[in-house]
């Protein structure tokens, strides 16, 4: 009898994060992108802006825009993103190694390699929209 509450307790504390688990509600295409997203580019004061398109993955939608001063990239802002701690804390270091390469040759994030997947995809597609 002395075992049975210490076992009852352990066993209700084991079951917790089960309970309050919540699965992703985002689609469950991994890669498919939506080829109907505008890339038509914006001139503002601080640049032309040029959007990639929405990059459907298991964790949600991913799309990058970029903004050049010339031909260098001076900004990249993430208009769509999962919510996912694992996303919010692989934007800032997508972002930096992007400004960085001054393209989408970049490295995947360890922890969201999903996210790091489209939004490597989504910059690819920005940055041909100013080729084109």
């Amino acid at each position: 009898m002395k075992r049975a509450i210490p076992v009852l307790v352990l066993s209700v504390a084991g079951l917790i994060p089960v309970w309050r688990y919540e699965p992703s509600t985002a689609a469950s295409s991994s890669s498919a992108s939506s080829a109907a997203e505008s890339t038509t580019p914006s001139t503002s004061a601080s640049g032309t802006t040029f959007t990639g398109t929405t990059v459907t993955t298991e964790k949600g939608d991913v799309q990058v825009q970029v903004t050049y001063d010339g031909d260098k990239i001076t900004a990249v802002k993430m208009l769509k993103q999962p919510n996912h701690p694992q996303t919010t804390a692989a934007v800032p270091k997508l972002i930096s190694e992007t400004l960085e390469a001054q393209s989408a040759d970049i490295d995947t994030v360890s922890g969201a390699t999903l996210t790091s997947d489209g939004y490597k995809e989504s910059l690819q597609a920005a940055i041909d929209a100013k080729g084109a």
